[in-house]
């Protein structure tokens, strides 16, 4: 099946079932949310959403919900030319979702014009809309916040799902991606193998995964574990998100397991990473096991975590 198929196909499910949804629980409102800024309450299902954060834009689209506009980030390999992730950007313009404002540059009269019913925002990354919360709620929009560098995509959905009316659309895209990842995990044969994320040179930057983040759910439920960070380099670590952040000079030493899987990589990334003499010594380096995850990894929603799939599936298996 053609890449346009499948992503067309993946996303026409939710999208019927969400409708669905919130014609039959028109009568369970108002609702209130938790997020990361309080309790949201809204009277009725949004039915004019904008996204401030490109990372939660795929989750809206996933589950079908109304998305009028999308903020995008600064183009590159990662987007298309609109400045949409290349992992979404297909459905949205499919569906007509508007650029909000372009390269994260916060525009508080185009997010009036848009006149949103439900702003939808990050309290992390470089989409953070905490600076300009107040401002918002300053001018009445019922404003959803959520950390998506510490939450799984499937809460995530199910959060947005239950806040948007579209909780169907929720349930199907999590059922869609436990159907995947059980059929790649067959494929992949015994579980347990234990392995190190490593985002290697990503914009200048050198990490070691979590085994608690989005990127590390995704590896479980293919049957496979994380080995995060050795306790004796904690002292080493300079930023810690979904990732721990370290210096060139001390990943080779922070690299635990005999297989590498490469955050935000493809095939590139996995020559680059082999060619380097300061990782020479790595049993993974010798023995041929770094692999990519995929260049959407970066950032997990529906559509990259079944990208991540398809990509470990061909790799691991080749």
């Amino acid at each position: 099946m053609k890449r346009r198929q499948f992503l067309t196909s993946l996303s026409a499910i939710p999208v019927a079932m969400g409708a669905l949804a919130a014609r039959a629980d028109q009568a369970d409102w108002p609702r209130q949310t938790d997020h990361d800024r309080g309790v949201l309450t809204l009277k009725a299902a949004p039915g004019r959403i904008v996204s401030t954060s490109p990372s939660l834009t795929g989750l809206l689209l996933a589950i079908g919900a109304p998305l009028e506009a999308s903020a995008a980030t600064t183009v590159g390999r990662l987007t298309d030319e609109s400045g949409f992730f290349r992992q979404w950007a297909e459905i949205a313009h499919a569906r007509g979702v508007r650029t909000l404002y372009p390269n994260l540059d916060f525009d508080m009269e185009a997010l009036l014009i848009a006149g949103p019913d439900l702003v939808v925002g990050s309290s992390t990354g470089a989409d953070s809309l905490l600076p300009y919360l107040a401002e918002i709620e300053a001018q009445g929009l019922p404003t959803l916040v959520l950390d998506y560098s510490k939450t799984s995509w499937q809460s995530l959905a199910r959060i947005l799902g239950r806040a948007t009316g579209h909780e169907a659309g929720a349930d199907t895209a999590i059922a869609e991606f436990d159907r995947r990842a059980a059929q790649a995990a067959a494929r992949l044969g015994p579980s347990g193998r234990a392995v190190s994320i490593v985002g290697y040179d990503i914009a200048g930057t050198y990490s070691i995964g979590r085994s608690e983040s989005p990127q590390a759910d995704v590896l479980r439920a293919l049957g496979l574990t994380v080995t995060p960070l050795p306790e004796a380099l904690r002292g080493a670590v300079t930023r810690v998100s979904n990732m721990d952040f370290i210096s060139r000079e001390t990943l080779s030493a922070a690299i635990a397991e005999d297989t590498v899987i490469l955050l935000g990589a493809d095939d590139s990334d996995v020559a680059a990473f082999m060619a380097d003499p300061l990782l020479a010594n790595l049993p993974a380096v010798q023995k041929g096991q770094v692999y990519p995850m995929g260049l959407s990894s970066f950032r997990v929603d529906y559509y990259s975590a079944l990208e991540m799939i398809a990509t470990l599936e061909t790799a691991l298996t080749a």
